[in-house]
């Protein structure tokens, strides 16, 4: 897992009929593609089926040395062993997942268009801070804007990763790179993509 904050951090999309070797099949062809970070996002499942999605996640990201972020849920992390958890601001507070989950895990939080946030949350022993939507975004339409001077401002202030998400494609990634986003987060152009491998690789040629 060395060097994971460098390159695409793909996030799952909520398909509600994917099995779970079926969504594993998707994982491992954009980790083929360069994926370095993958996150499981499903909000609407219920519990048993989100369960058996993340751990047979698990397992597939563990085969690839790539590791494993649970969306929101630090209780489905602890269960499965996950390597960490995203935090936005309605979840539980950061101390009390990093208690919970111990030293060891990474815990990344969503910081919109803040930099006070994100001041914070490193303060708090963020291991990564996600800005956005910097673009136009089908998954959250209504999101918070940001702009990429923000990455630049995050880039002076902060000394951990940043992940910038929100509509990012890559035809507009590389604007954010070049304005200091260590990672490019993407649902949809990856996972809703024809051959997810290719888009996952057209990400990270960004990054070369």
């Amino acid at each position: 897992m060395t060097n994971c904050y460098h390159g695409l951090y793909a996030i799952t999309h909520e398909v509600a009929q994917l099995s779970p070797a079926a969504l594993c099949d998707q994982v491992t062809a954009a980790i083929r593609g360069g994926a370095r970070i993958i996150q499981y996002r499903h909000k609407r499942l219920p519990t048993t089926q989100r369960d058996q999605q993340a751990r047979a996640l698990l397992d597939c990201c563990r085969d690839h040395s790539v590791p494993l972020i649970i969306n929101d849920d630090v209780a489905l992390a602890v269960a499965i062993g996950a390597d960490g958890v995203h935090l936005g601001r309605d979840d539980m507070d950061l101390q009390t997942a990093r208690a919970q989950m111990g030293g060891q895990a990474i815990i990344g939080t969503s910081c919109y268009n803040s930099i006070h946030l994100a001041i914070a949350a490193q303060q708090e022993g963020a291991d990564y801070v996600a800005f956005g939507r910097f673009f136009a975004s089908t998954t959250k339409p209504l999101a918070i804007e940001a702009k990429p001077a923000l990455l630049r401002q995050a880039k002076e202030q902060l000394t951990i990763p940043l992940v910038a998400i929100g509509g990012i494609t890559p035809s507009n990634g590389r604007v954010l790179i070049d304005a200091g986003a260590n990672m490019l987060a993407a649902i949809n152009g990856v996972f809703a993509q024809s051959d997810i491998r290719v888009a996952a690789q057209q990400y990270a040629q960004l990054f070369k």
